[in-house]
């Protein structure tokens, strides 16, 4: 049973890795978006 313990753990811990750059990486497209999305905006207004 030990083997099968040591392959998760340390799987999970190379993934988390992984998924914390994927929500770094999501956040900023987030922000990208929503500053685009503004000017699209303010283009709008000033026509």
């Amino acid at each position: 049973m030990g083997f099968p313990v040591a392959v998760a753990t340390y799987l999970l811990v190379r993934i988390e890795g992984k998924l914390e750059d994927l929500t770094v990486g999501i956040a900023r497209l987030t922000e990208a978006l929503a500053g685009m999305r503004r000017q699209e905006e303010q283009k709008q207004l000033k026509e």
